[in-house]
């Protein structure tokens, strides 16, 4: 097997250290660009891998269900939408809420059953390297399988075949509004997860689970705290469970300079004696090389830019699985969704809560069937934006007032305008909207006029921000010195 240049460079340098040679400066520069390449690449294909594993770490810490975490196996049903203090996936939609459950399919199958649903409601099937497997719509009842098990399933029983021993479920039940909650709850109830064994009527008993204080933490925040053996040792050991695909094998053969990969036991020192720079570095430039990287999947709509194929189903588009992981873990394939973002006004100027902007739709974005759209805010953290109203979205539910010629603008701002029923709330420094559209109608898309947001005449003056400014500091500082009289009980 011939041996890539930068795999031959880096062990050219190890070899010479250890035979005594001096290599040239030349040499000592290509050989130290082989080893940041190759240690680029090992992090950039490896990263959602060990994300989905802190993700999951995280959401089933627990011994028993609850509405944010559960066992192995078993469901989260979320009991209301998520607001500014979830920390646990980023990005996060706030117009559906989510069922999810953590699949260990080693030892044999899982039974999804999807009720019937008067909504949007769909069941995203991921891999542990954040693929979509399947989108279950159908009612019925399903074998979640790993794609080597070898047996027999009940009539009616459709099989869905996972690469992967982890699996991820995300079901999608699309909210009306508070008074719609009772209605989703009876839906929650109808979903049914059990092993095939336990087929048709169930556990007697949930398992109980297990916690550790130690498992408590922001899974993206874990994963980029994490040092160079940290990372690859959990990430070597997840290859195992949670094999790479065959399409990966080229890759691999070149990351084992480096010892990473199934049963492969990694070496901090392979990185040199300049690793720990080495490491730093890649850390400091990570999001801006992703987002060099992957601009070549991305695609314009007006000001809005949004991420096409093969998003959701990635192949060997590894910095563009990362990418995505970092900025909307469990992302859907674009036959079911489109996340249009933006971060800049009609301009070019950087969004921030010290103006006020105008959100113009001269057309609501087009959907078929039970699809919808919606517009969340979120802060340069990727988290939701806290707000007095606890308002994170405006969408096709949100009763929004339109103009004569049924257009629609909508008020982004820090403060709130006299008449809320069209404000969407933003921090007071810099932010980015999503323009989520489920179930988009492709063939509309192409005519669609994009929603334009330019600086509002309403904007404040300097001189008034300044007061803002002084106004909003006292007010931290008295209720710092005294809680309990400014306080809210």
């Amino acid at each position: 097997m011939k041996m890539p240049r930068r795999d031959f460079l880096k062990l050219s340098s190890a070899a010479a250290a250890a035979c005594g040679v001096t290599l040239l400066p030349a040499q000592k520069a290509d050989a130290a660009s082989a080893i940041q390449t190759l240690l680029e690449e090992a992090y950039l294909y490896a990263f959602p891998l060990v994300l989905v594993d802190a993700t999951k770490t995280v959401s089933t810490n627990t011994k028993t269900a609850s509405a944010s975490r559960a066992p192995v196996n078993q469901f989260i049903h979320a009991r209301k939408l998520l607001d500014a203090s979830s920390r646990t996936v980023v990005s996060p939609n706030v117009d559906t809420i989510y069922t999810q459950a953590w699949l260990d399919v080693s030892a044999e199958p899982q039974i999804y059953v999807v009720p019937e649903a008067d909504r949007f409601f769909n069941v995203q099937v991921l891999d542990a390297w954040t693929n979509t497997a399947a989108v279950l719509e159908a009612p019925g009842a399903y074998a979640i399988a790993y794609s080597s098990w070898e047996g027999t399933l009940p009539e009616g029983v459709r099989r869905i075949d996972i690469p992967t021993r982890t699996v991820w479920t995300i079901a999608r039940i699309m909210l009306s509004g508070p008074d719609d909650l009772p209605n989703v709850a009876a839906l929650q109830g109808r979903m049914q997860l059990m092993p095939l064994s336990a087929y048709p009527a169930g556990l007697a008993a949930a398992p109980e689970g297990s916690y550790s204080p130690e498992n408590d933490f922001v899974p993206v925040q874990k994963v980029l705290a994490m040092t160079p053996q940290e990372f690859f040792d959990t990430a070597n050991r997840l290859m195992e469970t949670d094999p790479p695909a065959e399409a990966d094998a080229p890759l691999l053969r070149s990351l084992a300079a480096l010892s990473v990969g199934p049963g492969q036991q990694f070496d901090a020192s392979a990185l040199g004696p300049l690793g720990g720079l080495r490491w730093k570095r890649l850390l400091l430039q990570l999001k801006s090389s992703l987002r060099a990287q992957a601009a070549r999947y991305s695609r314009q709509m007006g000001q809005w830019i949004y991420y096409g194929d093969p998003i959701g189903n990635f192949g060997t588009a590894y910095d563009y699985r990362t990418m995505v992981a970092l900025m909307g873990l469990g992302a859907n394939t674009t036959d079911i969704a489109i996340y249009p973002r933006t971060s800049t006004d009609s301009a070019g100027a950087d969004l921030t809560g010290q103006k006020t902007y105008t959100l113009h739709f001269d057309a609501l974005p087009p959907t078929v069937g039970n699809g919808f759209w919606s517009v969340t805010a979120y802060g340069e953290d990727n988290f939701l934006i806290d707000n007095p109203i606890s308002r994170y979205c405006v969408n096709d539910r949100s009763g929004l007032h339109r103009n004569a010629d049924g257009s629609v603008d909508v008020t982004l701002s820090k403060d709130a305008p006299e008449d809320t029923t069209n404000w969407l709330p933003v921090s007071d420094e810099k932010f980015h909207l999503f323009l989520r559209i489920y179930k988009p109608d492709w063939t509309a898309l192409d005519s669609f006029p994009p929603p334009v947001i330019s600086v509002s005449s309403k904007t404040p003056s300097a001189s008034r921000r300044r007061w803002r400014f002084i106004v909003t500091a006292f007010y931290r500082v008295l209720s710092r010195r005294w809680p309990p009289f400014w306080s809210a009980a």
